[in-house]
């Protein structure tokens, strides 16, 4: 059985990524950072089910944190075979007006948290030979939006990340890709005008948001390693409907 730690995993992409593994078998853990109903929902629905996940509430831009819960999870079930990198913010507004408090926050969450987890997960996936890491990036990240120089920053970042930990990792048996979706369905998009909705969907040919469950059919085969060939590494699948044609 395979051990997983996915960021951010009470809501949206997260949600929808956790319970695809679960499905499949692996054992997961994830972090959270306020909402505790929503870990004990997922929980508790794992034991419903015979499944094992559990939450770890943890800022992951706070490093100790973060290598006391790798610490907590190997002293649990001995290691971490994938690593996924999700957890993400947003504090949209033009650079004109963008306190620095609003991008040091999105900096830190989004490319900093990335950092840490990958840090105290690499070694133990070096020295066994094996070990997949996932990173979640965005369209963003690849094309850049209006309103958000601090997250298409640190979304283009990751891409970087995941490139250059590729190269250095290859030679262990270690994967690291990467997938960048469009606008995704979540409850942050639900809540938009349908002004703001149909500004986001100009250029997708599909003229839809990505669901979360299809990014986490994508998590899913490059976390499978009978599906998806060691080969396949430093990538970033754009999951954008076709916005990128």
């Amino acid at each position: 059985m395979k051990n997983v730690l996915i960021s951010g995993g009470t809501r949206g992409i997260g949600r929808a990524i956790i319970s695809s593994l679960l499905e499949k078998g692996y054992q997961v853990a994830y972090t959270y950072k306020e909402n505790k109903e929503l870990a004990r929902q997922i929980d508790e629905m794992a034991r419903d089910n015979c499944q094992v996940a559990k939450g770890y509430q943890v800022d992951i831009c706070n490093q100790n944190a973060v290598k006391q819960l790798i610490k907590d999870i190997n002293n649990e079930w001995g290691n971490i075979d994938i690593l996924i990198n999700n957890a993400g913010i947003t504090k949209d507004k033009s650079l004109a007006m963008m306190s620095y408090e609003e991008w040091d926050m999105v900096i830190k969450t989004n490319l900093y948290g990335v950092y840490n987890l990958t840090r105290e997960c690499i070694y133990p996936m070096l020295r066994q030979k094996d070990g997949r890491i996932i990173n979640i990036s965005s369209t963003s990240g690849i094309n850049g939006m209006r309103g958000q120089c601090n997250y298409s920053s640190s979304k283009a970042a990751i891409i970087g990340f995941t490139k250059s930990l590729a190269k250095e990792v290859a030679h262990f048996g270690v994967t690291v890709n990467c997938i960048a979706p469009g606008g995704v369905e979540t409850d942050m998009t639900q809540k938009m005008s349908e002004a703001e909705r149909k500004k986001l969907l100009e250029g997708v040919p599909m003229e839809r948001l990505c669901m979360p469950d299809e990014v986490a059919k994508i998590v899913v085969f490059l976390a499978d390693q009978k599906l998806c060939p060691q080969y396949l590494t430093g990538v970033t699948i754009p999951l954008d409907g076709g916005l990128g044609l």
